[in-house]
């Protein structure tokens, strides 16, 4: 039995949230037991202007965003689709300080910790050529979801990678369940410690 895990992703206007710089787009999946069971996505308009290179490469313009719902009303009903779920992202320190940027301008806070497909991947699949998202999808034979650079597509390609990852450590350490507090704790093991750290589980559990 796999934990249900709310994974989302953001397209943004830049790399640091502020008054210049707001997400465009959100997308969420609910994966449960290894698939995907339920999705969130809708555009944002946050009042901000979308650079030519970043409209270039998430295809997500400035004229789309004019009739985009406001991004307050977007945030609060993803917040809500979420709720108390655990969250994940690939490379989960850029959406998170977004998901934490726009709740804050709500008066919410997160809860939930954020497990991380990038960290976790380095450590259980080092001899993938790379770890980005589209690198990783192709390598293990994902499927792909969608264009790159969408929010729910990337959001359900991370979904299905966190899935392997989780089928990953139950075939190679035979750990029935894989919860979100165990992902959290590995993504923090450095990688030369890993499979001693998974060893010493496995064996705790086999008592």
């Amino acid at each position: 039995m796999r934990q249900r895990i709310a994974v989302i992703d953001f397209e943004t206007s830049g790399i640091t949230p502020g008054r210049d710089c707001r997400a465009t787009e959100i997308g969420v999946a609910m994966v449960e037991d290894g698939r995907v069971v339920d999705r969130f996505q809708s555009l944002m308009n946050a009042g901000v202007w979308v650079p030519p290179m970043i409209e270039q490469l998430t295809g997500i313009s400035n004229a789309m965003l004019k009739s985009a719902p406001p991004a307050h009303r977007v945030m609060r009903d993803a917040a809500a689709f979420v709720g108390e779920t655990p969250l994940a992202a690939h490379n989960a320190s850029f959406d998170r300080k977004f998901w934490d940027y726009e709740l804050a301008r709500l008066g919410l806070a997160r809860r939930q910790d954020f497990a991380c497909t990038l960290l976790l991947s380095r450590r259980l699949l080092p001899q993938a050529p790379d770890h980005k998202l589209g690198t990783l999808t192709r390598w293990a034979g994902l499927p792909a979801a969608g264009r790159a650079h969408r929010a729910l597509a990337d959001a359900e390609m991370a979904a299905n990678l966190l899935s392997h990852l989780e089928g990953t450590l139950q075939r190679q350490f035979q750990l029935a369940d894989i919860d979100h507090a165990l992902l959290c704790k590995l993504q923090k093991v450095t990688a030369a410690k890993v499979k001693p750290y998974l060893r010493e589980l496995q064996a705790k559990l086999v008592v």
